[in-house]
């Protein structure tokens, strides 16, 4: 009954028709119904060859809405009529949504029955918690890999970025992580993905069990801009809505930088000047906005999770996207392909991986333990060159030498198979047991 009664409350009281003005590119201009539109409000336009496309206004020029469509726009003539059919964007999330796979539009696509209404309707584009609302981060999180449970912890209600390029294995690290990271609820959106690559996270990477407490949003990289966007939008309302009843959410998005691009075309489209690599303002904007909803809920409620990936342009870890969402999270990971290349995998560079809840979340020991460890391999990478030639000789630095003895147990410490699980306890001893051999020879 809840239900119902918040529907009737979200029904127009009246209908409301304007027409097509013109279609150039993927803007449709709608005239007539200046008045009762807002950006943000959704209109649905029918096509000649059956069906409507529903569109989203993004902007007002000359009179005209202009729009951007959610689907095709084949079929859509001069003058047809066009119905609003939403003033915002809302999703009316359910615990039911658990071990579905959906679409940007909250439309199941796993075969699966219709999903049930929720109790009331949420915005898509909901502001953050204000800040004295919030509660603070909670105990140290277990994300199953030993390089960052060790050298970049996680608390709950933390956010952290992966930086990496493209076939670095992000989205390998990412698996693994959704399959050992301890959450009662996982979200995980994957937008601009590749379509072949869905069906083998859910099927090689999730498996049913981590699968029955997801909710999977999908936007593949070959659907509009609006819909890649909105995935992300509605998998931190799906986020909210579980940490609203008491829940650890963990928030998983493959990737920011997609999200980035996506806002980006809807901005060029709507008018707005590129500015950096032809970013628009509107995406730094959007960002923080999307960004800062992650993090711990209310006192006593429940938190959000968020790993969110970012894929640096050409390597270069300082381009737009990138620096801006470092700055935004509370620290990033950072993956190179040099790594990479020599074959140890997650291609993980703990010298430049920060996490902000350290060392404050870490006992003394294990603050001594990391610290120990990442001067070994910070003066290692200092020498590596002079040590591969052959040109530094045994004996003429203590420090050094102690960097040489550890560096092959290290390497193979922050090495992990993909179907390998590594506890927090576990990466500690494993640690302090590499640490306390170096010492002993």
């Amino acid at each position: 009954m809840r239900s119902l009664t918040a529907a009737i409350e979200t029904l127009e009281g009246a209908r409301f028709f304007g027409r097509v003005a013109g279609v150039q590119g993927l803007n449709v201009d709608i005239a007539g119904l200046n008045p009762v539109l807002a950006v943000g409000a959704r209109l649905s336009v029918p096509r000649q060859n059956g069906g409507a496309t529903v569109c989203e206004v993004v902007g007002f020029r000359d009179e005209h809405a202009i729009c951007l469509p959610y689907g095709p726009l084949e079929g859509v003539r001069m003058g047809a009529p066009a119905a609003l059919v939403a003033s915002a964007g809302t999703a009316w999330p359910d615990d039911p949504w658990l071990g579905r796979v959906i679409d940007a539009m909250g439309e199941p696509i796993d075969g699966g029955p219709p999903l049930p209404r929720g109790p009331r309707p949420r915005p898509l584009k909901a502001i953050a918690l204000p800040a004295h609302q919030r509660g603070r981060v909670g105990e140290k999180l277990d994300l199953g890999i030993r390089a960052l449970n060790t050298f970049a912890s996680c608390c709950l209600g933390q956010r952290l970025g992966i930086f990496a390029g493209s076939g670095v294995g992000k989205s390998v690290l990412m698996s693994m992580l959704a399959r050992y990271t301890a959450s009662d609820v996982n979200v995980i959106a994957l937008i601009g993905e590749r379509g072949r690559e869905v069906k083998e996270f859910l099927e090689d990477d999730l498996g049913p069990e981590g699968l029955a407490r997801s909710v999977v949003v999908v936007a593949t990289s070959d659907e509009p801009a609006l819909k890649r966007r909105q995935a992300a939008y509605l998998a931190m309302t799906l986020a909210e809505h579980f940490r609203d009843e008491g829940k650890s959410v963990l928030l998983m998005m493959d990737s920011v930088t997609r999200f980035a691009m996506a806002q980006r075309e809807i901005g060029l489209a709507a008018g707005e000047p590129p500015t950096t690599k032809g970013y628009t303002p509107t995406v730094f904007a959007e960002l923080p906005r999307l960004l800062e909803r992650a993090g711990p809920g209310r006192p006593g409620s429940g938190s959000i999770t968020g790993l969110f990936t970012v894929l640096v342009d050409a390597d270069d870890h300082n381009e737009p996207i990138a620096d801006a969402v470092r700055g935004i999270l509370d620290g990033h990971v950072v993956m190179e392909r040099a790594i990479a290349e020599r074959g140890r995998y997650p291609a993980i560079n703990v010298l430049k991986s920060v996490s902000r809840t350290m060392p404050a979340c870490n006992s003394d020991e294990e603050t001594t333990l990391v610290r120990e460890a990442r001067t070994l391999m910070a003066t290692y990478a200092n020498m590596e060159e002079l040590i591969r030639v052959g040109a530094y000789r045994k004996g003429s630095d203590a420090e050094v030498d102690r960097a040489i003895r550890a560096a092959d147990a290290l390497e193979s410490f922050l090495a992990q198979g993909r179907g390998e699980r590594a506890s927090l306890a576990e990466g500690y001893r494993q640690l302090a047991e590499i640490l306390a051999s170096v010492e002993a020879t």
